[in-house]
Order: C-alpha cells, then structure tokens, then sequence
C-alpha cells in the first residue's frame, strides 16, 4: 500500500514500512511497485538507488525473512535464551545480559563437543545486521588463537605468534 510517501508492506512474516524522501516517489501498478525520481541529479540518482534497495530488502523480509547465525569460539563461552533476554558467558568475571528487541527472535544452541551458537531471525533486515553487530562486538575476535564472537562461516585470519620469528 502506498499513501503519499509512506510504502507499507505486509506479507506471511509480518508488516513494514518506509517513509519515501529525497525527490523519490513511488507507484503501484499491478503486484509491483515502481519507484521515480525527480530528476538525474546525483543525489536523486543516489537517493534512488537507497530506496530501491531498502524496498526490495522489505519484500524479502516481509515474505521469507532473514536470519543471522552467530558462534562462540573460546573455553567456557556460553549463551542462554530468557525471553527476548540473552545471557552470555564470555570468559569476563560477570556475565553479560543483553536485550534483543520483540521484533527478533533469538535462540541459543549448545551441543556437547561444539561452539554455542545464536540464531537471530526477524523481518527487518537492518534491524537483524545491527543487532548481530552489537553481540559481535561484546568479545571481538581476536587475531592469535581466534576467540570470540563471529559469523558461522567467517574466515578468520590469524597472525603467527612470537615463537615464529625463531
């Protein structure tokens, strides 16, 4: 649905919605939605490109959604669920409460023999990088033994130590 500069979406997964700015206006025609600027200035190219994408990452969200899965690498580091509250272990001498927003779910996964896991999972697709950023930046990797909070999957590169050099 579009009102004037507002795009609303609703899908299986949920509703969202953008407010329009910059020169760029928005049209519905049929199932798709075609977006128009004022003129060829750069900052009205730019600014359509901005809203061309964060449209087609609504979409996406609204119909299948995105997820994010993080891992705990290191001796000890732990993670537990309580609601929309999750408790990390991460080798400090207290242990860290961080706050998820409603529109996120997040669940923690432990199996014996392997690194604790997080998965993040939500509509808004901004909203989840921010998020995953945020417990990211809790325990950063580090570059000698590779501690810490990454992505599943993130390629790590490790220095070599002080006993190379000899």
């Amino acid at each position: 649905m579009i009102e004037k500069s507002k795009i609303t979406l609703k899908g299986l997964k949920g509703e969202l919605s953008l407010n329009l700015h910059f020169g760029v206006t928005a049209r519905l025609e049929g199932d798709k939605i075609f977006l128009y600027r004022l003129s060829d200035n750069k900052r009205h190219k730019s600014a359509h490109g901005l809203y061309r994408s964060l449209v087609k990452n609504m979409v996406y969200g609204v119909t299948l959604g995105y997820k994010k899965e993080l891992e705990l690498v290191g001796v000890g580091f732990k993670a537990i669920t309580n609601g929309n509250t999750l408790e990390l272990n991460l080798g400090f001498s207290h242990s860290i409460y961080f706050k998820i927003p409603p529109e996120i779910k997040v669940k923690a996964i432990s199996d014996k023999g392997k690194n604790p896991k997080i998965n993040l999972e939500g509509i808004d697709k901004q909203l989840i990088g921010e998020v995953a950023a945020k417990i990211k930046s809790l325990r950063k990797v580090e570059p000698y033994k590779g501690k810490g909070i990454r992505f599943v999957g993130e390629q790590i590169r490790k220095k070599v130590g002080k006993t190379a050099s000899k």
